[in-house]
């Protein structure tokens, strides 16, 4: 499976953008997540939905601000970003995987398919 980030880019505090990681195959049976990575920090979890059930996670950090969701018949994955914020600057990645186990999800080591990441960049 490939997988391809976009929609990443500059907006300002407050603002919004949409991410969207177009997969190569089917990917109804992957866990998908998006992550995101800040100058000189380590690679952080962003969101996370399940499966068929759909079933959602956020970091606190995103969590009221951010909405992941995916359409299985378009192999894709969305990431819905309101209220955006100078510390939500990074490099976003969205990964997936089909053996991972629930528990593990959020933990980006347990991901085996990464797409190339987008920049996103909030200032004023």
């Amino acid at each position: 499976v490939q997988l391809q980030a976009s929609g990443g880019g500059f907006v300002q505090p407050g603002g919004s953008l949409r991410l969207s990681c177009a997969a190569s195959g089917r990917v109804s049976n992957y866990y998908m997540a998006w992550f995101r990575q800040a100058p000189g920090k380590e690679r952080e979890f962003v969101a996370v939905i399940k499966r068929s059930s759909y079933t959602t996670d956020y970091a606190d950090s995103v969590k009221g601000r951010f909405t992941i969701s995916r359409d299985n018949a378009k192999n894709t994955m969305y990431l819905q970003m309101n209220s955006l914020r100078p510390e939500d600057t990074a490099v976003y990645y969205c990964a997936a995987d089909n053996t991972i186990i629930h528990s593990s999800r959020f933990g980006a080591e347990h991901y085996d398919y990464w797409g190339q990441g987008t920049q996103v960049t909030v200032s004023s």
